[in-house]
């Protein structure tokens, strides 16, 4: 019987230009965003305009976490406590952790079978709700019908927020991920497509939420100190009218990261590859489904995900186990209790008057979660491939 022997949290090792980078950046003690010679552009003011450029938008704000990004962007964009705000009942707890640190309320959204936000009850949730504030994370890296949800939007007037933490560098229809809302956030988080342990991004086209943004972070009075910003004038009220609430990235981290930034594109062909390789071999068991994707998303699979539909809760948590055994670390969402990063909906027990999402609830229910590490080589995910058929077929 075969095993796998290597760990599924090992990511690939930073690249060498970066560590010499971060180690540039450590030799001069200038590692807050603000300490710099007199004309010398910084690590972090460098990094938001290298974004910028890439997301093709012209403001980006670098931040110590995605989470954080969040936080602010709901601030930015005006969310006041007890406004109502529609969201994934799909996602991850920073997500809900966001809205409930704004005073603001959740309105959980039904996922669909092709694991994205339910468009059906998005759309009359935003109608019989009245929000006027949504918050979509591309959860695990599906991305919905944007078409669609943009219409949504327009109908309803509603604020976008994207959550990219799981989109950096995928599009929808070849347009950008994070570049359909009106604010979008991404994360830099060891397990996401460019890594500096913990930082993420905020990134807008308007001129005065990224200075609401930039005033957030803690820039003091140094916001002409950013090169991917609006003019100073845009600040003029702003900076008086905004607490400083202290979640700037740092140099070091910047550094880390700009490496990474540049070579994107190719990382993200990597991913896919090994994605391919082992949404190939699960179809070959009959008791594994994985939804069809649609030809307008261009996904970045970093992660894979598929269901079980036809196992009952000891049989999943079997197939899990011995999976384990063989040395392939599966997550499962329909768990009762929250496990590491993985939890549902209902155990967000902070939320008041939670909703019954028997749609959600029944997807989560047979729904499993992998991570595709670049430290897997292509031989690596054929081997998990077969294990994962082998011990499905078996339970089967």
């Amino acid at each position: 019987m075969k095993h796998f022997k290597k760990p599924f949290t090992q990511q690939e090792a930073i690249p060498e230009s970066a560590i010499a980078d971060a180690v540039e950046v450590m030799r001069t003690g200038r590692l807050h965003r603000y300490n710099a010679l007199e004309g010398e552009q910084t690590p972090t003011e460098l990094l938001e305009l290298e974004f910028a450029e890439y997301l093709g938008v012209p403001y980006c704000l670098a931040v110590t976490s995605g989470g954080y990004a969040l936080q602010i962007a709901m601030r930015a964009a005006g969310v006041e406590s007890g406004d109502k705000i529609l969201c994934n009942a799909f996602t991850l707890a920073p997500v809900p952790g966001a809205i409930h640190n704004t005073g603001a309320v959740p309105i959980l959204v039904e996922a669909d079978d092709d694991y994205c936000i339910d468009l059906d009850d998005l759309e009359a949730k935003a109608k019989a709700s009245g929000a006027k504030f949504f918050m979509l994370s591309h959860m695990r890296g599906h991305i919905a019908d944007m078409d669609r949800i943009m219409d949504i939007c327009d109908e309803y007037e509603l604020f976008l927020i994207e959550d990219c933490a799981h989109t950096m560098g995928a599009k929808w229809n070849g347009k950008n991920s994070g570049t359909f809302g009106d604010i979008a956030c991404f994360s830099n988080q060891t397990y996401k497509h460019i890594n500096s342990g913990e930082g993420g991004f905020l990134t807008s086209e308007d001129p005065e939420i990224i200075a609401k943004a930039i005033m957030y972070s803690g820039s003091y009075m140094l916001f002409e100190r950013h090169l991917a910003a609006p003019p100073k004038e845009v600040f003029e009220q702003i900076r008086f009218e905004t607490p400083n609430f202290s979640g700037r990235m740092d140099n070091l981290r910047a550094a880390i990261l700009r490496p990474q930034l540049k070579d994107i594109k190719r990382q993200c062909d990597r991913w896919n590859e090994r994605y391919c390789i082992l949404e190939k071999g699960f179809r070959l068991s009959d008791a594994i489904h994985i939804p069809e994707r649609s030809e307008k998303e261009q996904f970045v699979a970093s992660s894979i995900q598929f269901s079980v539909l036809n196992f009952n809760r000891e049989q999943i948590a079997q197939f899990q186990q011995k999976c384990s055994e063989r040395g392939v670390m599966l997550k499962w969402f329909g768990g009762a209790e929250p496990t590491g990063y993985t939890s549902r909906y209902d155990s967000w027990k902070y939320i008041d008057d939670m909703p019954k999402l028997s749609k959600t609830e029944k997807i989560l229910e047979t729904l499993m979660d992998m991570r595709i590490p670049l430290t897997f080589d292509l031989d690596d995910c054929q081997l998990i491939a077969e294990i994962v058929v082998e011990e499905a077929d078996a339970i089967a």
